[in-house]
């Protein structure tokens, strides 16, 4: 399955990591989506790789929404400057807004808040929630021992083969756009073959 996103969600740390090349990866990936017309949804912070994808992003004529709940909002880590900034008032609501307003989902390397929003992502597409496509920027193999996890659950016996199919992988932000033009299809069985 092939689309063309108006609107992509950036799932990515409020940290810059201790790579630069997190960071250029993150900023090849902005202009790209900023030339292509695409808008960028994302947490709305101003700190971390969040924030300069956010900056790249307008600094090369995009569109950029975030959103952000009310308490980060009050530690004035929200970026000022945005096209749109949605407050909400909880994290559940954050994510449900950033999914609403998405086509798609890029998960860029970041912690612990980027794991939970990736696997609520992942496990609402298992569930058949949505079929909006889920691609994995792989920048200097960071995301190697998700993938490993996730065979791992498949190995085990605690997910389908079809698993694999719920995300796509790219090594470099060019990629992105690759992967978002061969979309895997997800096999029903990914929800219902322990059923």
């Amino acid at each position: 399955m092939s689309f063309t996103p108006k609107s992509l969600c950036i799932f990515c740390g409020s940290r810059n990591g201790n790579d630069p090349a997190f960071v250029e990866e993150a900023k090849k990936l902005a202009r790209a989506m900023a030339e292509k017309g695409i808008e960028l949804v994302y947490g709305g912070g101003s700190i971390g790789i969040m924030g300069v994808i956010a900056q790249e992003v307008l600094d090369h004529g995009g569109r950029v929404t975030g959103v952000i709940p009310e308490f980060l909002q009050k530690h004035e880590v929200g970026h000022s400057n945005l096209s749109e900034l949605i407050i909400t008032d909880s994290m559940h609501n954050r994510k449900r807004t950033m999914f609403e307003r998405s086509d798609g989902f890029i998960v860029l390397p970041g912690g612990l808040g980027t794991l939970d929003e990736t696997f609520e992502i992942m496990t609402w597409k298992q569930l058949r929630l949505h079929d909006k496509p889920i691609v994995i920027l792989d920048t200097k193999d960071y995301w190697k021992p998700f993938q490993d996890l996730v065979e791992a659950t498949i190995s085990s016996g605690f997910a389908h083969n079809s698993a694999r199919n719920l995300f796509s992988v790219a090594k470099d932000a060019n990629a992105v756009f690759d992967c978002l033009k061969d979309i895997p299809q997800v096999d029903e069985k990914v929800f219902t073959s322990h059923l």
